[in-house]
């Protein structure tokens, strides 16, 4: 957000800038969806709902988690938020006290480590290197974990990274944690639909079904069917963290308003040939993305393997000079001289955890993409070898 903050501070001056830092679609709310929510609220549903979300949208989230991931939960067990960030943060209230651990595999999702420590507690934060696609190994978990661990999270597919999990991987996760019954897991599952070449989605509750009485799997709409905006964030999990989860929304924000509810009720019921055609558009892009940042002399991208997101290698770039004399020292300097010289709004690998990378959101339009991918390789272009 501060990334694409300052990309609209410099179009207001009047500049062109092409801002990839926000990682939403680009595509329109499906009609329906929209519809549904209208006529709920000339219905009349414009009042209070329960604190974890009305009957029918648990319902439906319940019958989802059953037909596309292959684990049964009552609807007693899921909650709905604003978003699902509001899921996480929920959780972490729910649980946290003063000093306990939670591991975020770097490179992580921003948030995270912030609202570990807005709530008291440690964030640990291991590194997944490139070379194991960015995946937390099984020895990378163990060397993470203490006594006063009390969750693990996991991104998959992966912000910033695509990573992908195959079910041999999480079983071989499930194991160490087996071994340490104190931790809860929390699989953010965000980006499940937007997975590339072929790839299949596999829930951490399907791959370890002896870990689901200490696992939350979070989901929400707002990826699969373009409802950033409309802040519809859901999760199964043990139901004494639900209850838990669910006093902290009674006494906060109470409750998701309810013409919201009906819109994620339509989406998740509703026709789904949205949800394939914006993930073939996504994979095109990345395809185009990948060609086009791997012909630039400097920067790396292995093709991700899911979401819509690139995260860029700009090692090469590092101690290079700019036009103006001033040196790259790290992925900030690099960020802060693609907004300013070649006018593309990105975010640096030192918000994820794992430098010398940067983020480009790739939920935009082919056009606007090639175009980006050009201006950075004029601004890379121009750089000199420090002296």
């Amino acid at each position: 957000m501060a990334a694409s903050l300052a990309a609209r501070a410099l179009r207001a001056q009047g500049t062109d800038v092409i801002d990839l830092g926000l990682g939403e679609p680009d595509f329109p709310t499906p009609r329906h969806v929209i519809e549904a929510a209208h006529d709920a609220a000339l219905a009349g549903q414009t009042l209070y709902t329960a604190a974890a979300g009305t009957p029918a949208l648990r319902a439906a989230i319940a019958a989802k988690f059953r037909n596309e991931n292959g684990f049964d939960c009552s609807p007693d067990d899921i909650t709905v938020a604003n978003g699902a960030k509001q899921i996480i943060f929920n959780a972490l209230m729910a649980t946290l006290n003063d000093g306990d651990e939670v591991i975020l595999p770097a490179p992580y999702f921003v948030s995270y480590p912030e609202m570990v420590k807005l709530l008291g507690g440690t964030p640990v934060m291991p590194v997944c290197p490139a070379e194991g696609g960015f995946r937390l190994t099984p020895e990378i978990l163990q060397s993470a974990i203490t006594p006063r661990t009390r969750w693990l999270f996991l991104n998959m597919p992966g912000n910033p990274s695509g990573a992908v999990y195959s079910e041999a991987e999480l079983q071989a996760l499930g194991a160490v944690l087996a071994r340490h019954p104190q931790i809860m897991v929390l699989s953010d599952e965000i980006y499940e639909h937007i997975l590339f070449d072929g790839r299949s989605f596999l829930s951490f509750a399907r791959a370890c079904p002896d870990l689901r009485p200490r696992s939350l799997i979070v989901n929400g709409v707002a990826k699969a069917y373009a409802m950033t905006g409309w802040r519809i964030g859901y999760a199964a999990g043990p139901s004494a963290l639900i209850r838990a989860m669910n006093t902290v929304q009674s006494q906060s924000v109470t409750s998701v308003a309810a013409p919201m509810q009906a819109a994620a009720l339509a989406a998740l019921t509703g026709p789904q040939d949205c949800v394939a055609t914006f993930r073939a558009a996504f994979e095109r892009r990345r395809d185009l993305v990948v060609r086009g940042i791997n012909a630039i002399p400097g920067l790396t991208l292995a093709p991700p393997e899911g979401a819509f997101y690139a995260y860029i290698g700009c090692a090469g770039l590092i101690g290079r000079r700019t036009p103006a004399g001033g040196l790259l020292a790290d992925d900030t300097a690099v960020v802060q001289y693609l907004l300013n010289h070649a006018h593309v709004g990105a975010v640096p690998g030192a918000a994820y955890g794992l430098s010398p990378y940067f983020r480009i959101s790739t939920a935009t339009s082919d056009v606007l993409l090639q175009d980006a991918i050009d201006r950075i390789a004029r601004a890379v272009s121009a750089l000199s070898e420090a002296k």
